[in-house]
């Protein structure tokens, strides 16, 4: 399934059907008076997270939602059927954007939620509405009110408990690939990670979801490479896991790099809880590795965990230096969540 995580779609809510003008018309009943009916309300245009999905691929295909109009009212005092509604079906971790891309309506994040993009218009009254004891036989009727017309944008952010940040061949997919059932794309050049990956990973009888991403390269916020487009699917994780390959010339500029593209796209994406591993230590040696390991606690202002995501060496120590950043965030997360209603 190829992923796709931005996508444009037209909606327009149904409109509400005319009220009818009618009188009613029966044997040896004179001056029957008015008996037209209501029309139906139009239907509304909803999105709902569902489970299972993870990419907005099935709106490539169909971008046009329009529901259905209210049918007009009827003699006999008939008021006439609603417009059915239409349900978009979205990926938990789907925004929805204004027609500008910028301003949020919603951010849907959690299974079954619903939120209204479009409400239908409501039906027309018919002449039986308009009686009084002025006006015995009103000829009059009220259209129904026209639907909403408008142009949305859906934004697929991954929620994922770990995300994976680091150059080109830092060796994240490597790492994803070791530590779950992902099948990520690897090679030996750049950019061999065109989408993001989800992979589910357990250490110590404990599972988390890990986001890979691909690389990062210097001016990627200015749209260099792949750009920036991909950050959004780490900007939910509680934690950001950064890879610096350890046979780099300079381990210190490389990391120094991808801080400075995190903070140009978002300072909140910056400020985020950060593991910094030195990875591939297989292909070093041992004097090679601890200066490239001082270097990068000098450059960074932390520890620096060191592993080989081929060879598995400390891959444990790792996962687990992950999950005492994750646990303390989700029990918390659990704890201080409240319904909330949703609105665009």
């Amino acid at each position: 399934m190829k992923f796709l995580d931005l996508a444009k779609v037209y909606i327009r809510s149904g409109g509400g059907g005319a009220g009818c003008v009618s009188f009613r018309r029966e044997k040896f009943i004179e001056y029957g008076g008015p008996d037209g009916g209501d029309g139906g309300r139009g239907g509304d245009v909803w999105a709902e997270t569902v489970e299972g999905l993870n990419t907005l691929i099935d709106f490539r295909y169909q971008q046009h939602f329009f529901a259905k109009s209210g049918q007009h009212g009827m003699g006999a005092q008939r008021t006439r059927a609603s417009g059915d509604d239409i349900v978009l079906k979205v990926p938990v971790g789907t925004e929805i954007l204004d027609e500008d891309q910028e301003t949020v309506l919603a951010d849907l994040t959690e299974p079954g939620q619903r939120v209204l993009l479009a409400k239908g218009g409501n039906g027309g009254f018919g002449n039986l509405h308009f009686k009084s004891s002025t006006n015995r036989a009103p000829r009059n009727a009220n259209p129904g009110l026209p639907g909403v017309e408008r142009t949305l944008w859906l934004r697929l952010k991954l929620i994922a408990d770990a995300g994976l940040v680091g150059l080109p061949n830092a060796g994240k997919s490597t790492f994803l690939a070791a530590v779950s059932n992902a099948r990520p794309k690897i090679a030996d050049y750049p950019f061999t990670t065109l989408h993001p990956n989800l992979g589910v990973v357990g250490v110590d009888a404990h599972e988390f979801v890990m986001a890979d991403i691909p690389g990062l390269i210097e001016g990627a916020s200015e749209g260099r490479g792949l750009g920036d487009q991909f950050l959004g699917h780490v900007e939910r994780s509680r934690v950001l896991l950064h890879l610096v390959d350890g046979t780099s010339d300079d381990v210190a500029a490389d990391a120094r790099t991808i801080l400075t593209e995190l903070a140009a796209y978002s300072p909140v994406l910056a400020a985020k809880p950060r593991i910094t591993v030195l990875n591939k230590i297989d292909a070093l040696d041992d004097d090679t590795r601890d200066a490239a390991r001082a270097a990068l606690e000098s450059e960074t202002g932390a520890p620096v965990l060191m592993m080989s995501g081929v060879s598995e060496v400390g891959v444990t120590e790792v996962l687990r230096a992950l999950w005492t950043r994750i646990e303390p965030t989700r029990h918390k997360t659990a704890g201080s969540r409240e319904p909330q209603k949703w609105q665009p």
